[in-house]
């Protein structure tokens, strides 16, 4: 089976982001996604570690260096998270590389809008799916350190049985973070289709908040970072809240007793 290029990570424009298996205490597991993010340039939320399951999950469809789609799981108080490199397949003979990135604050299965250019992951992101998911077993989070995940997704575009399985990890070398790739796959049900039926999915552009494209949220977003411009620049323009436009003032009605008096005037001049 072909392996995905060296620096997938890379690829995709998220820099940084195979490092370790994170499974953190409450405390740290946002750690990395802070590290990552400066909050005074970014509107994704900052976010905290959650209390309680819903077992959420939302894919958002990311335009950043390459185009993919996140794929987040609500477990243990934030997101799970991959970054997916191509539409989800709905056969179950393809299999979809899934990048694991870093755990991200369950505030963030809202957030749709730009993240600046020149940031972590810049570019356009668009809530693509939403819904609910279980573990087929009752221990997600064993599942997960042992690299083999299936479950369960109600979602507005996937739905059925899914399942998540770890790669082996590439040699580490001193000074490098090892990163950890997985496989997305569509197992055999109701759902599932073969051959071209497979990728109805890349059908759905549209946002499922929002009914906008990747475009139309690109062009709506008042959030913009200006490679062209200083740090200062930007973070004013940031922050600056947009004008409003004027209203022209309504024409000035003339008084009634004026009119009287001019049509009063022209009548004697034709006498």
């Amino acid at each position: 089976m072909a392996r995905w290029p060296k620096k997938a990570a890379e690829t995709l424009g998220l820099r940084n982001c195979g490092g370790r298996r994170f499974v953190a205490p409450a405390m740290a597991k946002l750690s990395t996604y802070h590290q990552k993010r400066d909050f005074g340039l970014t509107r994704e939320p900052r976010g905290a570690v959650g209390k309680g399951d819903k077992h959420r999950f939302v894919i958002q469809r990311h335009a950043a260096t390459r185009l993919h789609y996140d794929l987040r799981l609500e477990l243990g108080g934030v997101y799970k998270s991959w970054a997916v490199t191509k539409t989800p397949s709905l056969d179950p003979a393809v299999k979809r590389l899934a990048v694991e990135v870093e755990d991200h604050p369950i505030e963030y299965g809202t957030f749709e809008g730009t993240i600046p250019e020149g940031q972590y992951g810049g570019g356009t992101v668009q809530l693509w799916d939403r819904g609910t998911w279980r573990s087929q077993t009752d221990t997600p989070e064993r599942d997960l350190e042992k690299g083999h995940l299936k479950f369960v997704m109600d979602g507005e575009r996937m739905k059925g049985k899914w399942a998540l399985i770890r790669m082996r990890d590439d040699k580490h070398r001193p000074g490098t973070r090892v990163r950890h790739n997985w496989l997305l796959i569509k197992e055999i049900d109701d759902e599932a289709a073969r051959g071209s039926k497979g990728d109805a999915l890349q059908k759905a552009v549209t946002s499922v908040k929002s009914g906008r494209t990747l475009d139309e949220i690109a062009d709506r977003s008042r959030k913009v970072w200006n490679s062209n411009r200083s740090v200062k620049e930007n973070v004013k323009a940031l922050k600056r809240k947009p004008a409003k436009k004027k209203k022209k003032a309504p024409a000035k009605k003339k008084p009634a007793k004026k009119k009287k008096a001019k049509k009063a005037a022209a009548k004697r001049k034709r006498k």
